[in-house]
Protein backbone atom coordinates (compact mmCIF):
# COMPACT_ATOMS: atom_id res chain seq x y z
CA UNK A 1 0.00 0.00 0.00
CA UNK A 2 1.66 3.15 -0.88
CA UNK A 3 -0.10 6.56 0.26
CA UNK A 4 0.83 10.11 0.05
CA UNK A 5 3.66 11.11 2.51
CA UNK A 6 3.86 14.20 4.04
CA UNK A 7 6.96 15.50 5.29
CA UNK A 8 6.56 18.67 7.54
CA UNK A 9 8.29 20.17 10.48
CA UNK A 10 6.40 20.34 14.14
CA UNK A 11 5.92 23.97 13.17
CA UNK A 12 3.99 23.84 10.26
CA UNK A 13 1.65 20.71 11.35
CA UNK A 14 -1.64 22.57 12.84
CA UNK A 15 -3.46 21.94 16.15
CA UNK A 16 -6.15 19.54 14.72
CA UNK A 17 -3.17 17.21 13.06
CA UNK A 18 -1.09 17.20 15.56
CA UNK A 19 -4.45 16.24 18.19
CA UNK A 20 -4.72 13.19 15.56
CA UNK A 21 -1.07 12.43 15.19
CA UNK A 22 -1.38 12.40 19.57
CA UNK A 23 -4.60 10.40 18.95
CA UNK A 24 -2.82 7.53 16.71
CA UNK A 25 0.11 7.28 19.19
CA UNK A 26 -2.07 6.99 22.23
CA UNK A 27 -4.28 4.04 20.28
CA UNK A 28 -1.08 1.97 18.46
CA UNK A 29 0.74 1.87 22.34
CA UNK A 30 -2.00 0.73 23.93
CA UNK A 31 -2.32 4.15 26.02
CA UNK A 32 1.29 3.89 27.02
CA UNK A 33 2.12 7.41 25.12
CA UNK A 34 2.69 9.73 27.58
CA UNK A 35 3.05 13.53 27.77
CA UNK A 36 6.95 13.31 27.94
CA UNK A 37 6.74 11.22 24.88
CA UNK A 38 4.58 13.24 22.97
CA UNK A 39 6.82 16.02 23.64
CA UNK A 40 10.28 14.07 22.72
CA UNK A 41 8.45 13.45 19.26
CA UNK A 42 7.74 17.52 18.60
CA UNK A 43 10.46 20.18 17.57
CA UNK A 44 11.75 18.48 14.66
CA UNK A 45 10.50 17.26 11.55
CA UNK A 46 7.28 14.47 10.83
CA UNK A 47 6.60 12.42 8.20
CA UNK A 48 2.72 11.47 8.04
CA UNK A 49 0.58 9.30 5.93
CA UNK A 50 -2.93 10.23 5.83
CA UNK A 51 -5.95 8.05 4.44
CA UNK A 52 -9.80 8.84 4.65
CA UNK A 53 -9.86 7.84 8.30
CA UNK A 54 -7.00 10.41 9.11
CA UNK A 55 -3.38 9.36 10.28
CA UNK A 56 -2.63 6.02 9.23
CA UNK A 57 0.89 6.12 10.19
CA UNK A 58 3.88 8.73 11.89
CA UNK A 59 7.35 9.05 12.93
CA UNK A 60 9.60 11.98 13.41
CA UNK A 61 12.97 12.88 13.55
CA UNK A 62 14.29 15.05 16.42
CA UNK A 63 18.05 16.48 16.97
CA UNK A 64 19.97 15.08 19.77
CA UNK A 65 23.35 15.35 20.58
CA UNK A 66 25.67 12.06 21.36
CA UNK A 67 29.03 11.33 22.74
CA UNK A 68 31.32 8.91 21.94
CA UNK A 69 35.04 8.43 21.96
CA UNK A 70 34.65 12.07 23.65
CA UNK A 71 33.06 13.74 21.04
CA UNK A 72 29.78 14.95 19.80
CA UNK A 73 27.49 13.82 17.27
CA UNK A 74 24.31 15.24 15.75
CA UNK A 75 21.99 12.50 16.02
CA UNK A 76 18.93 12.00 14.36
CA UNK A 77 17.27 10.08 16.75
CA UNK A 78 13.76 8.89 15.88
CA UNK A 79 10.61 9.17 17.22
CA UNK A 80 6.80 8.06 17.20
CA UNK A 81 6.36 5.66 15.00
CA UNK A 82 3.30 3.91 15.08
CA UNK A 83 1.09 2.47 12.22
CA UNK A 84 -2.39 2.63 13.03
CA UNK A 85 -3.66 -0.89 13.46
CA UNK A 86 -6.25 -1.69 10.19
CA UNK A 87 -3.09 -0.57 8.01
CA UNK A 88 -0.71 -2.64 9.85
CA UNK A 89 1.75 -4.91 7.60
CA UNK A 90 0.73 -2.89 4.26
CA UNK A 91 4.32 -1.37 4.09
CA UNK A 92 3.72 1.81 5.94
CA UNK A 93 6.11 1.79 8.48
CA UNK A 94 8.72 1.41 5.45
CA UNK A 95 7.41 4.31 4.14
CA UNK A 96 7.74 6.40 6.82
CA UNK A 97 10.81 5.22 7.68
CA UNK A 98 12.21 5.64 3.81
CA UNK A 99 11.86 9.05 4.58
CA UNK A 100 12.71 9.43 8.40
CA UNK A 101 16.29 7.85 6.83
CA UNK A 102 16.54 10.48 4.28
CA UNK A 103 16.47 13.08 6.86
CA UNK A 104 18.98 11.77 9.32
CA UNK A 105 21.74 10.74 6.91
CA UNK A 106 21.05 14.39 4.87
CA UNK A 107 21.25 16.40 7.97
CA UNK A 108 22.51 14.28 10.95
CA UNK A 109 25.85 12.34 11.69
CA UNK A 110 24.10 9.28 13.64
CA UNK A 111 20.88 8.21 13.43
CA UNK A 112 19.97 6.64 16.97
CA UNK A 113 16.20 5.41 17.90
CA UNK A 114 15.51 3.13 20.75
CA UNK A 115 13.21 0.16 19.24
CA UNK A 116 10.52 -2.07 20.91
CA UNK A 117 10.61 -5.75 20.71
CA UNK A 118 7.68 -5.44 17.98
CA UNK A 119 9.59 -2.97 16.41
CA UNK A 120 13.12 -4.56 16.34
CA UNK A 121 12.75 -6.26 13.06
CA UNK A 122 11.17 -3.74 10.84
CA UNK A 123 14.78 -1.12 12.02
CA UNK A 124 17.09 -4.78 11.64
CA UNK A 125 16.00 -4.93 8.31
CA UNK A 126 15.94 -1.47 7.04
CA UNK A 127 20.23 -1.81 7.88
CA UNK A 128 19.79 0.16 11.46
CA UNK A 129 22.51 -2.14 13.77
CA UNK A 130 21.21 -2.53 17.36
CA UNK A 131 24.30 -1.06 19.80
CA UNK A 132 25.92 -4.02 21.31
CA UNK A 133 27.68 -0.84 23.23
CA UNK A 134 26.78 0.27 26.68
CA UNK A 135 24.15 3.26 26.97
CA UNK A 136 24.40 6.21 29.12
CA UNK A 137 22.87 9.55 29.60
CA UNK A 138 24.17 12.76 31.11
CA UNK A 139 22.07 13.51 33.31
CA UNK A 140 22.00 17.12 35.72
CA UNK A 141 24.12 15.18 38.26
CA UNK A 142 26.36 13.79 35.35
CA UNK A 143 26.95 10.75 33.03
CA UNK A 144 24.77 7.57 34.65
CA UNK A 145 24.68 4.09 32.49
CA UNK A 146 20.81 3.25 31.31
CA UNK A 147 21.75 -0.99 31.59
CA UNK A 148 17.63 -0.92 31.12
CA UNK A 149 17.94 0.50 27.50
CA UNK A 150 21.14 -1.95 26.12
CA UNK A 151 19.83 -3.84 23.71
CA UNK A 152 17.05 -1.95 22.51
CA UNK A 153 18.90 0.85 21.05
CA UNK A 154 19.81 0.85 17.39
CA UNK A 155 22.23 3.10 15.42
CA UNK A 156 22.03 4.03 11.92
CA UNK A 157 26.08 3.94 10.47
CA UNK A 158 27.65 6.92 10.67
CA UNK A 159 28.51 8.25 7.26
CA UNK A 160 31.61 10.10 7.81
CA UNK A 161 34.38 10.42 10.35
CA UNK A 162 35.62 7.33 12.97
CA UNK A 163 33.53 4.46 12.86
CA UNK A 164 31.11 3.84 16.28
CA UNK A 165 33.18 1.40 18.27
CA UNK A 166 30.95 -0.36 20.95
CA UNK A 167 33.45 -1.18 23.28
CA UNK A 168 32.52 3.09 24.45
CA UNK A 169 29.85 3.81 25.55
CA UNK A 170 27.13 6.00 23.69
CA UNK A 171 26.12 8.78 26.62
CA UNK A 172 22.73 10.86 25.13
CA UNK A 173 21.76 14.02 26.18
CA UNK A 174 19.21 14.34 29.09
CA UNK A 175 15.58 14.76 28.88
CA UNK A 176 12.43 14.00 30.83
CA UNK A 177 10.52 11.15 30.96
CA UNK A 178 12.04 7.92 29.50
CA UNK A 179 16.00 9.59 28.15
CA UNK A 180 15.71 7.19 25.12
Amino acid sequence: MTLPLRIAHTSALAPAELRSVRALLDEAFDGDFGDEDWDHALGGMHALVLDRAGPAAHGSVVTRRTRHQGRWLRTGYVEAVAVRADVRRTGLGGQVMGALERIVDRAHVLGALCASEDGAPLYAARGWQRWGGRVCALSPSGIVRLPEEEGSVHVRPVRSGRPLDPRHELVFDWRDGDVL
